[in-house]
């Protein structure tokens, strides 16, 4: 009796599924029930959950949220600027006693941003990601080569100009200053 009704209920289920929608019903020992009427074709409609309209304010929102964090991180970097910008360039200094080039670009991202980055420039150019030169950014460490074991590393503040502990102390400079142009090295990005 069950192996019977195990058989005969797939086909009743396909032989009324291909019935006209109309005549749907469902009918059992225990209940009946009036036939089921569909008013209108069901058909599925694409309807976009965002208009154009919508998109494209999105998408200014979204960009204007990455002026204001650029905006910030600008402060950021010029508050620290100037808190330091009267300190003499000292090798392995890190206090406003005198300060080189790494330490600078070490305490920065710590003070500012807390990420801690490693102390020496060698170290400094193995993190975060490199970057293009002609696709820098607000931020990344930019490195040069200035000399056959020297190195050199600042922090890039847009508009070809970078921030770092120069031998003539802590200033800005341009990137295309043909100095920092012939020993340019690479450049890296340490905040996404």
């Amino acid at each position: 009796m069950i192996r019977k009704f195990y058989l005969t209920l797939p086909l009743f289920l396909f032989f009324t599924a291909c019935q006209n929608k109309s005549d749907i019903y469902v009918e059992n020992t225990l209940y009946k029930t009036k036939p089921l009427v569909l008013e209108k074709e069901a058909t599925l409609e694409y309807e976009p959950i965002i208009n154009p309209k919508e998109y494209k304010e999105l998408l200014e929102e979204d960009d204007t949220l990455s002026k204001n964090d650029a905006i910030d991180m600008n402060k950021q970097f010029m508050d620290f600027y100037n808190e330091w910008k009267h300190v003499k360039y000292r090798f392995g200094g890190n206090s406003k006693k005198g300060i080189d080039c790494s330490a600078f670009t070490q305490r920065i991202y710590k003070e500012k941003f807390d990420i801690k980055i490693p102390r020496s420039t060698r170290t400094q150019v193995k993190v975060g990601t490199e970057v293009a030169k002609s696709e820098l950014e607000l931020g990344d460490l930019i490195f040069f080569k200035t000399g056959k074991v020297d190195r050199h590393v600042g922090v890039y503040m847009g508009n070809g100009d970078f921030m770092h502990a120069s031998i003539k102390g802590v200033k800005f400079s341009k990137v295309d200053k043909p100095f920092y142009k012939k020993t340019y090295w690479t450049s890296r990005r340490i905040i996404d």
